[in-house]
């Protein structure tokens, strides 16, 4: 059970930010807690197996803890033996496998509902990422079995029929390695051709794959069913149905808005859908709760990452700091 406990700051979120945020509050002398509703780092854990990042290491390093990879662009691998060697530095204090289910404001701070028991807090960090939560495809047949929206491995595709659908960067990466260990892909790509920012190493090479018929793709087309043993798909030539053993909906991934509400976080009504934040503290229309990491872009799900987002945690806590 979460403890029956007051805290200066509660921390929603065990990512990277989550723990820069808590080790900046550890320095100011705070009370506080990170309740995390999977898994240390939950987003990176359930990256691809394989998964390398963009950035250099240095680039992801928080709380003054070095991290070293084998080479520039470091694992997911690496990645979780780091930021398990910042808890275990910094000694942080975390709840995991505890999801937050609402936000109660008061005169003098918030209680936070868990599914494990409640908190008071007299502030709040919300640093939830995005990858938790995938943009769907919207048609029927989306709740089978056969369709996922996150990849892990190859190898469950050997020999199998599969539909990756998407065609950016964890599209193309998911369509080469399963084609290269076994699976017969088809691509269904909405536009009429490949993400044009697509990584300058894959680009070429899943348009040569294509260009030689070892993928097929489908450019302007949708998909508009997907039934147990097919996909329907509505292409330039009309619909069309395809023999499919998988579908794996590689179409990017949005902010848990879900959550938003339950905390009564404001979102700004374009097309972007940010949280609601003062841009140089980084805190809402709520009083001393604030946003960080890639959430405070909203749907521009490719703007903000770790390394320019570690900023966050110093800037909040300057801010709050003043105020407490």
């Amino acid at each position: 059970m979460l403890a029956l406990k007051n805290y200066d700051l509660i921390i929603i979120g065990a990512g990277p930010i989550g723990l820069a945020c808590g080790i900046e509050a550890q320095k100011n002398g705070l009370s506080y807690i990170i309740i995390e509703k999977g898994v240390l780092v939950n987003s990176i854990y359930n990256f691809p197996e394989q998964m390398t990042f963009f950035s250099t290491s240095n680039l992801l390093e928080i709380g003054e803890v070095p991290f070293i990879s084998h080479t520039d662009k470091p694992t997911r691998k690496e990645a979780l033996e780091y930021y398990r060697r910042v808890q275990e530095s910094w000694k942080l204090n975390i709840k995991l496998y505890t999801e937050v289910v609402a936000m109660n404001h008061s005169d003098d701070g918030y209680t936070i509902e868990t599914d494990k028991g409640d908190a008071f807090t007299k502030a709040v960090i919300v640093c939830t990422g995005f990858y938790d939560t995938p943009r769907e495809l919207g048609v029927p047949g989306e709740e089978l079995p056969k369709v996922k929206h996150f990849y892990d491995s190859p190898h469950p595709y050997v020999g199998q029929k599969l539909v990756v659908v998407g065609a950016a960067n964890s599209a193309c990466d998911v369509a080469l390695e399963t084609y290269y260990k076994g699976a017969e892909v088809t691509m269904v790509i909405r536009d009429s051709e490949i993400y044009p920012k697509t990584k300058y190493w894959i680009k070429p090479n899943i348009e040569n794959r294509i260009k030689e018929g070892a993928i097929k793709a489908y450019f302007n087309a949708t998909v508009t069913e997907i039934k147990n043993e097919s996909v329907v798909l509505q292409t330039p030539e009309g619909s069309k149905e395809i023999e499919n053993d998988f579908v794996l909906a590689m179409i990017g991934y949005k902010p848990d808005y879900s959550l938003f509400e339950k905390l009564g976080l404001p979102i700004a009504d374009d097309i972007h859908k940010t949280p609601i934040h003062e841009p140089k503290s980084l805190e809402t229309p709520l009083k001393n709760v604030y946003v960080a990491g890639v959430i405070n872009a909203g749907l521009q799900t490719s703007k903000l990452f770790i390394e320019n987002t570690r900023e966050h945690a110093p800037i909040i806590l300057k801010n709050l700091m003043e105020k407490l």
